[in-house]
């Protein structure tokens, strides 16, 4: 039986592979940073019909080790089809099971969205009359699309959507296929009179060289993109410092940026409560676009998330909190989970890439009804 990660978004280290009923792993560490969570792994020469167990040995270090409580890990015979595997932590490890079917079988933290499939969607953007109004490179060279979605006419508001600062969090980008696709249905006529009105600016992966590398949370530099808002520079966060260029020149009028939340079983926001710019009005503008997620019956609620910011105590190097202070816009952190929303629960699959996808369609509907507010 052979394990390896040699491949986009791979990451596993293994230790000891002498009992193919008992392999012991280990998830490597980001480069340059000692975060990691995510793993993504491929074993052929499985046994079809015969239980296999895999033990992540430093799960106890990572990141986020108290996640693990009530997490399932993923597993794939074709890498299309993802569902869920007996998995539990205990005494610092945490341990896979699974009884086999094929000879080969994939496991990961979370659905992974390949670099492929990224190029693939970008590809169909542009045929399907997107812009690509800018090009930006990561620290090694990977392109960084930023793609403008229109009517025919100019629109006066800027909405600005982003995704997988994180590289590990690869449920951004599954929301961002879904927002896409919707985004360029022409007999979509919610989507046409969203058009109308607005300028879609979109990064569907704002960290390539992370989540190619299987990093949970930094880039090539070791950088946590999603706290390099106040100090982009083009030698640590060129990611950042690109797309912040870009919103100076164009303006914005409401910034979404789409994340993964490994401990918490809910879909939730995160706004801007604590930003010295915070006002009665963008207060309003918040609320409503939480209570018509809702109200649309999106897989969305507002009962857990994030302890709110004390006034004036946000942490402005946050891409939510900057773009929202600096642009006096509606700027929400949107988190998927990493488990299940347990508001729904889908014990085969968990929260998966379709149920992304379907989120972004959603979060599109708000957009629509809310649009004539955001300037």
């Amino acid at each position: 039986m052979k394990t390896s990660a040699d491949f986009d978004s791979g990451n596993i280290q293994v230790i000891d592979a002498s009992n193919p009923q008992q392999v012991v792993l280990a998830m490597r560490p980001d480069i340059n940073s000692h975060h990691f969570q995510w793993f993504h792994f491929k074993v052929d020469g499985l046994v079809p019909g015969q239980r296999h167990a895999f033990v992540l040995s430093n799960a106890g270090q990572s990141a986020y080790n108290r996640a693990w409580d009530g997490y399932q890990a993923v597993a794939s015979y074709d890498q299309h089809d993802w569902f869920r595997v007996p998995t539990r932590y205990a005494d610092g490890q945490l341990h896979v099971e699974l009884q086999a079917e094929h000879e080969q079988v994939w496991f990961a933290y979370f659905e992974p969205y390949p670099r492929a499939r990224h190029e693939r969607l970008v590809a169909n953007a542009l045929e399907r009359g997107a812009e690509l109004v800018a090009c930006g490179r990561s620290l090694e060279g990977r392109d960084i699309q930023l793609l403008r979605i229109a009517g025919q006419a100019a629109a006066p508001r800027k909405l600005w959507i982003i995704a997988q600062q994180h590289p590990g969090e690869h449920m951004a980008e599954w929301f961002m296929e879904g927002l896409i696709e919707r985004l360029q249905d022409s007999q979509d006529a919610e989507i046409a009179a969203l058009l109308d009105e607005a300028e879609l600016y979109l990064v569907p992966n704002m960290n390539p060289d992370g989540a190619y590398r299987g990093h949970l949370r930094t880039n090539y530099a070791g950088q946590d993109l999603n706290r390099a808002w106040q100090s982009a520079s083009s030698e640590r966060s060129p990611e950042v410092l690109f797309v912040l260029q870009h919103m100076q020149r164009i303006g914005v009028d409401l910034f979404l940026d789409i994340h993964g939340d490994e401990e918490i079983p809910h879909v939730f926001t995160a706004g801007c409560e604590g930003n010295p710019g915070y006002t009665p009005r963008l207060a309003e503008l918040e609320a409503d676009f939480r209570s018509r997620l809702v109200g649309i019956d999106a897989e969305f609620q507002t009962r857990f998330g994030y302890p709110r910011d004390e006034p004036g105590q946000a942490n402005l190097t946050l891409a939510c909190n900057a773009v929202g202070q600096a642009f006096d816009c509606l700027s929400f952190t949107i988190e998927m989970p990493f488990k299940d929303h347990d508001d729904n629960p889908q014990p085969r699959t968990g929260w998966n890439g379709a149920r992304s996808k379907k989120l972004g369609q959603d979060v599109l509907s708000v957009l629509a009804q809310m649009v004539g507010r955001l300037r």
